[in-house]
């Protein structure tokens, strides 16, 4: 499937979609076997689909993110090719689920997002209870509103942006990172108007994740590019700052009760924090090597949370202390902890590794988890989001689906 340039390096890990030029392909016979061949083979290597696997579930998914990236697939040969991969290429296992019981209780709901191949990856709540989601390969905003289910979506007005992190202001805008296209995004949902925020420096193609500080300024990362940035809403004005480790690749971001942003470097075993009036940044070597934290969560007493997706591992580290703290995640090694929250200091995240994913709940206090199974399976839970009313927002990308995990 023919994907424009800018989507095969941001998606190559998930569409898995591939064959060679030399008509040696390697695809079994089979009905829909043609179809692969016609549709699926002009951008990545077989092995990339002989190696991997999904669910009919998963591989519907897939190609339908195929078809809003570019991929022209006749709308009556799409499930034939989905049955295809389904049968020869199906999900390979992985770890079971542990669920651990506990005294809390939780009631997890879900919605599916109205276009299918969406990849949902970044939830927000908004000032009037409403739930928003970045629909990362349709080029959408969507908005829940949670009382009734019901779903809108907004189209973003520059094609392929790729929607990725998101956040609202005080006011009710929601604010983007356009992934694929370099520049932040403003969206007026009372107006109807995008707004957009380009990258000063072309080395800045992949902003990543948004959060605003107290003062309304809006920090995001940029992985691939390996930089910080600093957006003022009230000028437009964006700087960035190189990371000091290369390939860093920093990542998830929270503010500390001072207006310090803190960031996680996916690509090192680095915890950093930056300065919000000089934009110098201090990093933290975290003890273990092969740690590659990725999400991050603070408390009250501006503590840092981390979900180290390499090891398996819920992390702490104390700023003012330099002091770390570990604990293997439930599902163990292979868990793959993810996107993740504090809510009155207790630590909430999702473990992606696992079937079904699992939410799982840490108490700082007892060192106790709880866990319990994502019912649509989860399909990943990038980031996550707190409610007004303490509940969390989900955004499940590999099941197409949105979700508020209600805290009893």
């Amino acid at each position: 499937m023919l994907i424009p340039m800018p989507f095969q390096l941001a998606a190559v890990g998930f569409l898995l979609m591939a064959a060679n030029a030399s008509g040696q392909d390697g695809l079994p016979d089979g009905n829909g076997r043609k179809a692969v061949q016609m549709h699926c083979v002009q951008c990545h290597e077989i092995s990339q689909v002989t190696r991997s696997g999904y669910s009919e579930q998963g591989w519907r998914n897939n190609v339908n993110m195929m078809i809003n990236v570019g991929a022209t697939v006749p709308k009556d040969e799409v499930e034939l090719i989905v049955q295809y991969l389904a049968k020869h290429f199906p999900e390979k296992p992985k770890p079971a689920a542990t669920l651990v019981p506990g005294s809390a209780h939780v009631n997890i709901r879900e919605w599916p997002v109205p276009t299918p191949g969406s990849r949902p990856h970044d939830p927000a709540m908004a000032p009037d209870g409403s739930m928003w989601y970045a629909g990362q390969f349709a080029n959408v905003l969507g908005r829940l509103d949670v009382k009734t289910g019901q779903i809108r979506e907004y189209k973003i007005k520059t094609p392929n942006s790729g929607p990725h992190g998101l956040v609202a202001d005080k006011d009710g805008n929601i604010w983007f990172t356009a992934n694929f296209k370099s520049y932040i995004g403003k969206f007026n949902p009372k107006s109807g108007e995008f707004t957009e925020y380009p990258m000063p420096d072309p080395a800045a193609r992949d902003p990543h994740t948004p959060v605003f500080d107290q003062k309304g300024t809006l920090w995001f990362t940029v992985q691939s590019g390996n930089m910080v940035g600093r957006l003022n809403p009230r000028t437009g004005e964006v700087k960035l700052v190189s990371s000091p480790t290369p390939r860093s690749r920093p990542y998830g971001m929270v503010i500390d009760s001072k207006g310090v942003p803190f960031f996680v470097e996916f690509g090192a075993n680095k915890i950093a924090s930056i300065d919000p009036n000089t934009m110098d940044i201090r990093e933290y070597v975290l003890p273990n090597a092969q740690s590659r934290p990725r999400r991050l969560a603070i408390t009250s007493d501006d503590v840092i949370w981390y979900s180290d997706f390499s090891r398996g591992y819920l992390g702490r580290f104390d700023p003012k202390t330099g002091k770390t703290a570990e604990w293997p995640s439930p599902g163990g090694p292979q868990s793959l902890p993810y996107g993740m929250v504090s809510i009155k200091d207790t630590i909430w995240y999702s473990e992606s590794g696992v079937s079904p994913n699992t939410i799982v709940r840490f108490d700082p206090k007892t060192e106790k988890f709880q866990t319990w199974p994502i019912p649509s399976g989860g399909g990943v839970v990038r980031n996550m989001d707190v409610t007004r009313d303490g509940n969390i927002a989900l955004a499940c990308s590999g099941v197409n689906r949105i979700g508020l995990v209600e805290l009893k």
